[in-house]
């Protein structure tokens, strides 16, 4: 699907701003600072009702006004707008229909998109992972997402209750076993998902990292969860001893864990700044491909920096792979070295953006 027209009012730094779009590649170009990577935050947030980064709504409004605004005009006449005020909060509109359950929007327009902090999923915690695979499940999966929702829930009900209690004597074992039933089925369900999604999920990856760079390089991802285990409702139960000497739920899908390996090495550890990052945008771009064949409509691409700590064969390969019409459609990119892009991109027809 195409976004044709962006207009925002009170988005971050833009005060009032209007852009159009072509179908195929978009480069916006301009220094760090300008407000390139907001322009997508934008395009990403009439997908998502929310920003990529870890903000609250309040601080993306722009100084001095009270509200902000994200409006778009897609192709087939779909039109989203989403606005936040500081004092009534969140709408979201499509069609000019206001959206009661935001969630219920997700995966309506699929996106994809890279960040230059991407690589804080191979890097950091495995926190990093599951955010990253959940929302790509969630794009894909309703039922999934609410299954999320709904444990996150309880979870941060349960763990209320086990901090509360100054006395392990005061713990309502009651209310525990209330908040027990309810999460033993639901963790079922999120683990599974992780687990059959990342097996549909490998081969597009590994396809995607091979397009990507010519060697040798084998990647893997492994999932680990004790949730899978037939053993795991003893498990929980056996648990409650510890969750409560330590104040918070020990295990369940909240504790689940994805490795990243290249040629069986962590790639945490092993790997040069150029094979992770190759590595986030191989993970990307399968992710696109899934949503593709499961949406039937290819993906908005959203990609920031992505010629950041790249060599030029790597970029010259990156290129080439984007390009590839039949696979990609509208595509957006960011750099602050318009020489740069206008190099590679010269045998490409380009819409190219200049903001300042």
């Amino acid at each position: 699907m195409n976004l044709n027209q962006l207009n925002l009012t009170g988005f971050k730094n833009y005060a009032e701003a209007s852009f159009d779009f072509a179908p195929g590649i978009n480069c916006l170009i301009g220094k760090n600072g300008s407000g390139k990577t907001n322009l997508l935050d934008a395009i990403y947030y009439l997908a998502f009702a929310k920003t990529a980064f870890n903000t609250t709504d309040a601080q993306n409004i722009h100084n001095g006004q009270s509200s902000m605004t994200s409006f778009g005009k897609f192709e087939n006449d779909l039109v989203v707008a989403c606005n936040y005020e500081k004092r009534k909060g969140k709408t979201l509109k499509v069609n000019g229909e206001e959206e009661k359950k935001i969630s219920n929007h997700v995966g309506a327009i699929p996106i994809v998109m890279t960040t230059p902090d991407d690589t804080d999923i191979i890097r950091e915690s495995s926190e990093y992972r599951k955010k990253f695979f959940d929302g790509a499940i969630a794009q894909m999966n309703h039922d999934y997402l609410k299954n999320l929702i709904d444990f996150n829930k309880l979870l941060k009900q349960r763990n209320e209750h086990l901090k509360k209690a100054e006395d392990p004597n005061q713990i309502n074992h009651t209310l525990l076993d209330t908040y027990d039933a309810k999460m033993l089925p639901v963790a079922g369900r999120i683990s599974a998902g992780r687990n059959d999604f990342l097996k549909t999920y490998i081969p597009f990856f590994e396809k995607s990292y091979a397009s990507l760079h010519k060697t040798e390089e084998i990647p893997s991802i492994i999932f680990k969860s004790d949730v899978l285990s037939e053993n795991f409702p003893n498990q929980f139960s056996d648990s409650r001893k510890r969750d409560i000497l330590m104040q918070r739920t020990l295990i369940g899908p909240h504790r689940d864990q994805y490795d990243f390996l290249l040629n069986n090495e962590a790639i945490k550890k092993f790997g040069s700044q150029g094979q992770q990052k190759t590595f986030i945008i191989g993970l990307k771009l399968a992710e696109f491909d899934m949503l593709s064949d499961a949406k039937g409509k290819r993906p908005l691409l959203l990609l920031d920096d992505i010629f950041d700590k790249l060599d030029d064969d790597r970029i010259a390969s990156m290129v080439k792979l984007l390009s590839a019409q039949k696979r990609f459609g509208q595509i957006f990119i960011t750099d602050a070295r318009r020489e740069r892009s206008k190099t590679f991109f010269k045998k490409q027809s380009v819409n190219f953006i200049e903001i300042k």
